[in-house]
């Protein structure tokens, strides 16, 4: 009996691309073996369903473009909590309009809540690395002050995406105590620093303190922001800091 060898060959199936298939050639005739179905790949990392002629999974076919970035994703969802408002808009209406899967928004944002923040973390980090680099004959409040109005600055085309960010973090019920933890990371920070300035520990009434007025000075700045579209974030900053200040420095003389 000739021995039997494997050979390979493709097959043309249809207008939308090759398949290979396997085939054994047994005394002069071939046994096909068709391969598996080809499987769109998602863009969350699962293997989904077999591709199918014109779904979005497949490069080149007609589809709602998918989201590629963490910044295309927050696009995203700011436009539907604008269309349909925050606590209306689920997690899979964020994904279903991105074209990606839930397990993919999950490695971009740990929830919705986590939205309107952004990149919080490392703007806090690079906070922190301002307060610390900062000389230390700036008297205290001052290098408060210039690192609050650093960490609140904003490119002039990014003005309107913040205004939207800063509304739903300050007047979206639902997202309040999302901010209460990370403003008390935000505290933090603060607190830190006037603890290393004074030799005071960081949960100390002092450090603390100071901490919340300055937090109270940039809620207070941007409710004023927000309120009056005209007004200048920078110096309503400096302006709250400056008076924050003046009354730290008088109650210690």
């Amino acid at each position: 009996m000739p021995e039997s060898r494997i050979i390979t060959y493709c097959d043309r199936i249809s207008r939308y691309g090759w398949r290979k298939i396997s085939g054994i050639r047994y005394q002069g005739m071939v046994i096909a073996v068709p391969a598996p179905p080809a499987v769109a790949a998602r863009a969350d990392g699962e293997r989904g369903e077999p591709a199918r002629p014109g779904h979005p999974g497949q490069p080149g076919q007609p589809g709602r473009k998918r989201v590629t970035s963490r910044a295309e994703l927050e696009q995203t969802a700011f436009g539907l909590f604008a269309a349909n408002g925050f606590e209306q808009t689920t997690v899979d209406d964020i994904a279903a309009a991105a074209g990606i899967g839930r397990r993919t928004f999950f490695r971009y944002f740990p929830s919705k809540n986590d939205i309107p923040w952004g990149a919080f973390e490392l703007e806090l980090e690079r906070m922190r690395v301002r307060l610390k680099a900062c000389p230390p004959e700036v008297p205290l409040m001052d290098a408060i002050r210039l690192a609050l109005i650093d960490f609140n600055r904003v490119a002039p085309a990014q003005v309107p995406l913040h205004r939207r960010r800063m509304e739903l973090i300050l007047r979206v019920p639902a997202l309040l105590a999302h901010s209460t933890l990370r403003f008390t990371a935000w505290r933090q920070v603060v607190a830190d620093f006037v603890a290393e300035r004074t030799g005071r520990r960081p949960g100390e009434l002092a450090p603390q303190v100071i901490a919340h007025a300055v937090l109270g000075v940039a809620v207070a700045a941007y409710e004023h922001w927000l309120d009056n579209p005209a007004a200048d974030l920078g110096a309503l900053l400096d302006d709250g800091m400056r008076q924050l200040g003046a009354a730290f420095t008088g109650s210690r003389t």
